[in-house]
Protein backbone atom coordinates (compact mmCIF):
# COMPACT_ATOMS: atom_id res chain seq x y z
CA UNK A 1 0.00 0.00 0.00
CA UNK A 2 1.41 3.32 -0.97
CA UNK A 3 0.85 6.24 0.70
CA UNK A 4 0.81 9.88 -0.43
CA UNK A 5 0.81 13.02 0.65
CA UNK A 6 -1.28 14.29 -2.26
CA UNK A 7 -4.68 15.97 -2.19
CA UNK A 8 -6.94 13.35 -3.86
CA UNK A 9 -8.83 15.20 -6.44
CA UNK A 10 -12.41 14.06 -7.90
CA UNK A 11 -13.62 14.23 -11.59
CA UNK A 12 -16.53 13.45 -13.36
CA UNK A 13 -16.46 11.96 -16.94
CA UNK A 14 -19.49 12.34 -18.79
CA UNK A 15 -17.96 10.17 -21.66
CA UNK A 16 -17.24 7.34 -19.39
CA UNK A 17 -20.32 7.44 -17.04
CA UNK A 18 -18.19 7.75 -14.05
CA UNK A 19 -16.25 9.87 -11.27
CA UNK A 20 -12.87 9.27 -10.48
CA UNK A 21 -10.76 10.65 -7.64
CA UNK A 22 -6.94 10.95 -8.87
CA UNK A 23 -4.23 10.63 -6.41
CA UNK A 24 -0.60 12.29 -7.63
CA UNK A 25 -2.47 12.46 -11.97
CA UNK A 26 -3.14 8.90 -11.13
CA UNK A 27 -6.69 7.33 -11.24
CA UNK A 28 -6.75 5.90 -7.32
CA UNK A 29 -10.47 4.74 -7.70
CA UNK A 30 -14.43 4.99 -9.43
CA UNK A 31 -17.66 5.05 -8.85
CA UNK A 32 -19.88 4.47 -12.02
CA UNK A 33 -23.25 5.26 -12.72
CA UNK A 34 -25.62 5.26 -15.79
CA UNK A 35 -28.32 7.90 -15.97
CA UNK A 36 -32.14 7.21 -16.37
CA UNK A 37 -34.02 10.64 -16.53
CA UNK A 38 -33.39 12.55 -13.69
CA UNK A 39 -32.08 9.93 -11.74
CA UNK A 40 -28.15 8.95 -11.68
CA UNK A 41 -27.78 5.37 -11.20
CA UNK A 42 -24.64 3.98 -9.06
CA UNK A 43 -23.77 0.73 -10.06
CA UNK A 44 -20.25 -0.07 -9.02
CA UNK A 45 -17.39 1.19 -6.68
CA UNK A 46 -13.65 0.19 -6.61
CA UNK A 47 -10.91 1.70 -5.00
CA UNK A 48 -7.08 -0.06 -6.62
CA UNK A 49 -5.11 -2.15 -4.29
CA UNK A 50 -2.51 0.67 -4.01
CA UNK A 51 -4.45 3.05 -2.31
CA UNK A 52 -6.62 0.72 -0.32
CA UNK A 53 -7.22 1.97 3.44
CA UNK A 54 -6.87 5.58 2.93
CA UNK A 55 -10.26 6.96 2.80
CA UNK A 56 -10.49 7.37 -0.61
CA UNK A 57 -13.51 5.52 -1.72
CA UNK A 58 -15.87 7.81 1.07
CA UNK A 59 -14.29 11.30 -0.38
CA UNK A 60 -15.24 9.68 -3.87
CA UNK A 61 -18.61 8.87 -3.43
CA UNK A 62 -19.03 12.17 -0.81
CA UNK A 63 -17.93 14.46 -3.88
CA UNK A 64 -19.80 12.15 -6.38
CA UNK A 65 -23.21 12.73 -4.42
CA UNK A 66 -22.60 16.35 -3.79
CA UNK A 67 -22.15 16.76 -7.61
CA UNK A 68 -25.33 14.66 -8.01
CA UNK A 69 -27.00 17.51 -5.82
CA UNK A 70 -25.70 20.87 -7.79
CA UNK A 71 -27.10 18.85 -10.76
CA UNK A 72 -30.58 18.81 -9.67
CA UNK A 73 -30.68 14.90 -9.89
CA UNK A 74 -31.27 12.32 -8.00
CA UNK A 75 -29.36 9.33 -6.42
CA UNK A 76 -30.39 5.75 -6.85
CA UNK A 77 -27.68 3.23 -4.98
CA UNK A 78 -27.26 -0.17 -6.65
CA UNK A 79 -23.81 0.02 -5.65
CA UNK A 80 -23.64 -1.94 -1.88
CA UNK A 81 -20.54 0.83 -1.08
CA UNK A 82 -22.70 4.24 -2.41
CA UNK A 83 -25.81 2.21 -0.27
CA UNK A 84 -23.84 1.63 2.73
CA UNK A 85 -21.92 5.23 2.44
CA UNK A 86 -25.69 6.85 2.53
CA UNK A 87 -27.00 4.43 5.59
CA UNK A 88 -24.28 6.30 7.34
CA UNK A 89 -24.88 10.00 5.74
CA UNK A 90 -28.37 11.09 5.77
CA UNK A 91 -27.42 14.26 4.19
CA UNK A 92 -28.55 13.01 0.86
CA UNK A 93 -31.73 11.66 2.19
CA UNK A 94 -34.02 13.55 -0.01
CA UNK A 95 -32.50 13.22 -2.97
CA UNK A 96 -32.13 9.41 -2.79
CA UNK A 97 -34.89 6.94 -4.15
CA UNK A 98 -35.22 3.69 -3.50
CA UNK A 99 -33.51 0.89 -5.93
CA UNK A 100 -36.82 -1.24 -7.22
CA UNK A 101 -36.73 -4.23 -9.61
CA UNK A 102 -37.52 -1.80 -12.49
CA UNK A 103 -34.57 0.38 -12.11
CA UNK A 104 -32.28 -3.19 -11.70
CA UNK A 105 -34.02 -4.12 -15.21
CA UNK A 106 -33.35 -1.07 -16.48
CA UNK A 107 -29.78 -1.29 -15.14
CA UNK A 108 -29.19 -5.03 -16.52
CA UNK A 109 -30.45 -3.59 -19.98
CA UNK A 110 -28.14 -0.59 -20.25
CA UNK A 111 -25.03 -2.71 -18.88
CA UNK A 112 -25.66 -5.72 -21.43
Amino acid sequence: MSQTSAVPAVQRSDTEQLYAILVDGRRAGLTAYRDRGEQRVFFHTEIDDDFAGQGLAGQLVRSALADVRASGKRIVPVCPYVASYLKRHDGFADITDPVTPDVLGWLKEQLS
